[in-house]
């Protein structure tokens, strides 16, 4: 399993450790109509909430998922549904099925006409695992706080998503990207049927943490997604080799190649693709993903040797480039303005920071920085300072570089296009623990510990969902980000508009930095 990634998928199985599938109490004045028949949810704090309502079926593996079938009666979506076969989270495989094509709904008001901002939430975890029922990701707070209708949604993963069979019959055609189809058919039932819960389906915004942002990249890279969604907000949503790249196709055959052989399937058993137990294929796709890294020297983020990881296959068709481009930008994604973003501590918990005092000296500081930094130790405490003179100095041990970089690139190589704006923001609240997916409470407005910070961030996401442009209360007018001033708001304790902050910082701790 790719190394880039190991942090998302730790804090997945974390927070799946406690989530809760017991169902709530279904309430008949939740009762409406959608695409398939009749359902009915709860009402929770007076926000109406439904939960594993399926967008689409997939009756087979690796083959692009088909309408629901319609049912009888009232169908109860008040637990939550299956979400993608995927490596097992904390020693179970339970809840997960090849048919996860679910969401989850949270909204102020049935039926109104309120034409509400929707906000599609896209999970972490790479292209490789997770789930949208997390319990922080929750939208019953976002919803009654900002007035918006909040939707989660899970959809195929890792192997399931994005092994390439096209090569072996026309069934599979759409392997490649099987996992980006299922995001595309939810956004096709938000479209058809969002009105009903309140929904304006002409505004529709995503935003994702980690692998979600990088499946928001990915969408915004394919001409299938048109029209389906007209704002993107992008958090901490790439690595150097995920998000702003995806699979090159000849990448995918060898890749697919490689599996299939592990498990003795040629073109003439394709078949048993499809009963073979998931942990097979699993096996024997990490097996093949490392070889590839191995064969094609695709180095890891982390470093330590080379590493590879499912994603979406760039083949000419469904995805006609990679998002970022050597010199510009997909060109599906021209009129689609982001809100984008990273964290300032991302790797704190990997990089031995659980334990960090935030009242480190000085001198305690430089003697971490010239064990990393050697004799450019002083230099890299230099330009944090100037960088960050509002931040406690313990933060020049924790500064990510790996996230930050990509996501300059690519608010760079979006604001050049010419195109739909581009926002910038550097999260910064509660270092040097403002770790990878730290900020995801926060716009979720479920965090308790700081009342400001959750108005600015649920504030700031609300804003720019509704118009396209980020604000809130307590936050400076927020310029449009360009490669030449490189506006940035800094969201914590003091949200500050700062311009090229932190270039002399980032070409410390990553030498050879472009942009």
């Amino acid at each position: 399993m790719k190394k880039t990634w190991l942090c998302w998928i730790l804090m997945a199985a974390m927070l799946l450790s406690g989530m809760a599938f017991a169902e709530a109490p279904a309430d008949v004045d939740t009762v409406v109509e959608v695409s398939g028949g009749s359902i009915s949810g709860a009402v929770n704090d007076g926000i109406y909430t439904y939960l594993g309502i399926p967008y689409a079926a997939a009756r087979e593996r690796f083959v692009r998922a088909e309408p629901v079938e319609p049912w009888e009666g009232v169908r109860a979506c008040t637990a939550y549904g299956a979400m993608s076969p995927q490596v097992s989270f904390m020693g179970t495989s339970d809840g997960q099925d090849n048919n996860c094509q679910n969401l989850n709904l949270w909204t102020p008001a049935l039926n109104d006409g309120g034409k509400r901002p929707v906000m599609v939430w896209l999970h972490g975890g790479g292209f490789s695992s997770g789930t949208a029922n997390e319990p922080q990701t929750d939208g019953r707070n976002l919803a009654a706080k900002e007035n918006v209708v909040v939707v989660s949604v899970n959809h195929r993963l890792g192997a399931a998503a994005y092994l390439n069979l096209s090569a072996y019959g026309e069934k599979y055609k759409d392997s490649a990207n099987a996992g980006i189809w299922d995001i595309i058919d939810a956004l096709q039932w938000i479209q058809d049927n969002i009105a009903t819960f309140g929904g304006d389906p002409g505004n529709v915004t995503l935003f994702g943490q980690s692998g979600g942002g990088a499946k928001i990249l990915t969408l915004m890279a394919t001409p299938y997604a048109a029209g389906l969604f007209h704002k993107g907000i992008i958090q901490s949503g790439a690595t150097d080799t995920v998000g702003p790249v995806l699979t090159d196709a000849e990448v995918s055959k060898r890749i697919t190649e490689l599996t299939l052989a592990q498990l003795n399937i040629t073109a003439d058993n394709i078949e048993d693709i499809q009963t073979i137990p998931f942990e097979d294929i699993h096996t024997a796709g990490a097996q093949a993903l490392q070889q590839v890294a191995e064969e094609y020297q695709i180095v890891s983020p982390f470093g330590g040797g080379y590493s590879y990881e499912w994603e979406p296959v760039v083949e000419g068709d469904f995805l006609p480039t990679n998002p970022v481009t050597e010199d510009g930008f997909a060109e599906a994604g021209r009129d689609i303005p982001i809100l984008i973003g990273s964290n300032l501590n991302e790797w704190t918990v990997m990089m031995g920071g659980m334990n960090a005092d935030a009242a480190m000296s000085e001198e305690d500081a430089l003697a971490g920085l010239r064990e990393r930094y050697g004799e450019d130790a002083e230099a890299v405490l230099a330009a944090f300072k100037a960088a960050y003179p509002n931040e406690a100095v313990v933060n020049a041990l924790y500064t990510d570089a790996m996230i930050r970089t990509p996501i300059l690139r690519i608010t760079a190589h979006k604001a050049d296009q010419g195109g739909a704006n581009v926002y910038s923001y550097l999260f910064t609240y509660g270092a040097p623990m403002c770790y990878h997916g730290a900020e995801i409470p926060y716009a979720f407005a479920n965090a308790t510990d700081n009342s400001d910070i959750v108005d600015e961030m649920s504030g700031v996401w609300a804003s720019f969902a509704r118009t396209g442009e980020p604000s809130a209360e307590g936050v400076p007018t927020w310029e449009p980000y360009t490669r030449e001033d490189g506006a940035t708001m800094i969201l914590g304790a003091q949200p500050e508009l700062v311009h090229n902050h932190d270039l002399e910082l980032l070409n410390l701790l990553q030498p050879g930095f472009e942009y």
